[in-house]
């Protein structure tokens, strides 16, 4: 069976169990560009409570952001964690983007890919992951966020094996699926749904939508390998 095929019956599978999934929550671009930043090393609830502080005081906008002293900008991120480093890297963040596009998310989403990604990179604090899914949920570019919950998932159903870098582990959906906004948006979601409902650091197989899926098993008979 084609990887591509095999990737795809993943998705349908976790389609048909969990639905939409409606990701990323949030109300405009420069909220998903906040959260991709706060969401670093805590639960989403943590950073959702931290959004609502900003939209408390009015901050959730990029000169605002700029405008209000460090010290008062980490006690509004203080749920997330780490919210010294936190808030000093979401300043560097928003200061990039309004140096580079005057603090407007469209004007940045009009940016090539290809050379929006190495700015995002270049930031201090801001890794392929964070910046994919600033590209990807603030920019509706074409291309596919992959996290831990990815790498776990196809690690245990024969996907991959021993060590894989970010960029090839993303590139296995990037060269086996067709180059969908919208596909790659509900995947990661609902990789991240079943990783957090099932595939954990101790699995929970039994009812999991993609129990019993193993691609080395279901290629074993054409000669084909895992890749890594």
């Amino acid at each position: 069976m084609p990887l591509g095929e095999f990737l795809r019956k993943i998705y349908e599978r976790l389609y048909r169990s969990f639905g939409p999934q409606g990701w990323w929550p949030a109300e405009t671009p420069f909220e998903v560009f906040v959260g991709a930043i706060l969401t670093q090393n805590t639960a989403w609830a943590n950073v959702e409570k931290a959004i609502d502080r900003l939209k408390g005081r009015g901050a959730l906008e990029p000169r605002r952001i700029m405008e209000i002293p460090e010290e008062e900008l980490q006690e509004l991120l203080r749920p997330t964690g780490y919210y010294r480093i936190k808030a000093k890297r979401l300043k560097e963040a928003v200061e990039f983007l309004i140096g580079e596009f005057g603090g407007s998310m469209k004007r940045m989403a009009r940016e090539p890919l290809e050379e929006l990604r190495p700015k995002l990179l270049r930031i201090r604090g801001i890794g392929p992951e964070t910046a994919d899914s600033i590209l990807l949920y603030a920019c509706h570019k074409p291309i596919f966020v992959v996290d831990a919950y990815t790498k776990r998932i196809l690690q245990r159903h024969g996907l991959i094996r021993g060590n894989i870098s970010y960029d090839e582990l993303q590139g296995l959906f990037m060269d086996h699926l067709p180059r969908d906004v919208d596909l790659f948006k509900e995947y990661h979601a609902l990789l991240v749904r079943v990783g957090k409902t099932h595939c954990r650091p101790k699995p929970k197989c039994k009812g999991c939508p993609l129990e019993g899926l193993n691609y080395e098993q279901v290629v074993g008979q054409e000669g084909e390998e895992a890749c890594g």
